[in-house]
């Protein structure tokens, strides 16, 4: 119960601490203005770097791009074959880039690239974009991307029967954002109980992320503090992420206290359009009597 408590406190430690036709009917790529309600998206002939896909309204899913549009119906062109569909009978189209179609299936972007397990990656939320997150059941937060230098979010612990609960806080700042090299900064605050002996504890960070989201390393430096007084040495994270499949990644994270042991984590994130699930495992490397621990977090973006 020691190990498992020890562990859970370096996990919170660390909680704190998104072909043209010969005759085409419209040669250049524009919006068809078809009056039909409902229909999520533009109708357009894209430029060779985008793939579409359509979704008619029985609920069937195409990967091409349209070549010629009319008044009433569309050609769109797949890799079996150019076929005519009805707009009526579109339900919705997208563009993707064409990179992200592999074996002739939708890659969809990992929904949660703003964070490894607990921990801040380089990267930023788009303004508007943000997501609820839980972690260890115990720890749910919201976060929003302000603007698209800045993210805020918060939480509150949810222990049983507890009156006296935790009360948390997660600004942070981009600094450099581009497709391979990512930079913020931010804090971790947490006011503790009242009947706790401090008011306050957290983590003051900077993080760089660099590569691409389907292939990155994370590397982070924190002072730690309590009631104002920062810590007299650092901790340093060393984290990343690699892509397995079309909605799994491997995800680690870990973090080296000077004069202890580090904490490592690894395990596997699991990913839908919005939904984004993680498991693994952490220990305390070094340490004797200390097995591993579960880690669990689920992740809703919006």
């Amino acid at each position: 119960m020691k190990q498992a408590r020890l562990l859970l406190i370096s996990a919170l430690l660390v909680l704190v601490g998104h072909v043209a036709y010969a005759h085409p009917m419209r040669p250049r790529a524009m919006r068809v203005e078809t009056g039909q309600a409902g229909l999520k998206g533009r109708l357009e002939i894209p430029g060779t770097d985008t793939v579409q896909i359509l979704t008619t309204r029985d609920g069937a899913t195409n990967i091409g791009r349209i070549v010629e549009l009319g008044t009433e119906e569309i050609r769109f062109e797949t890799n079996y074959g150019t076929m005519a569909i009805s707009i009526e009978n579109i339900e919705a189209i997208r563009g993707v880039p064409t990179s992200s179609i592999r074996q002739g299936k939708y890659w969809g972007p990992n929904p949660n690239t703003s964070r490894l397990f607990f921990s801040p990656t380089g990267r930023m939320l788009k303004q508007g974009e943000g997501y609820v997150a839980d972690y260890y059941v115990f720890f749910p937060c919201v976060t929003y991307g302000l603007t698209d230098r800045l993210t805020f979010g918060g939480g509150m612990s949810l222990f049983p029967g507890g009156t006296e609960q935790l009360f948390y806080f997660t600004p942070k700042v981009g600094i450099v954002s581009s497709e391979s090299t990512n930079l913020a900064a931010g804090a971790l605050i947490v006011k503790m109980p009242g009947d706790s002996d401090v008011a306050s504890i957290g983590v003051l960070y900077g993080v760089g992320t660099f590569g691409s989201p389907d292939a990155s390393l994370t590397v982070g430096l924190g002072y730690g503090y309590s009631d104002g007084n920062l810590a007299e040495r650092p901790v340093m994270m060393v984290g990343g992420e690699k892509r397995l499949s079309r909605r799994t990644a491997f995800v680690t994270e870990n973090w080296v206290y000077p004069g202890e042991h580090p904490l490592i984590s690894g395990g596997l994130r699991f990913f839908g359009e919005k939904l984004c699930v993680d498991f693994g495992l952490l220990t305390i490397l070094g340490a004797k009597d200390v097995g591993f621990a579960p880690y669990i977090d689920f992740v809703v973006t919006f």
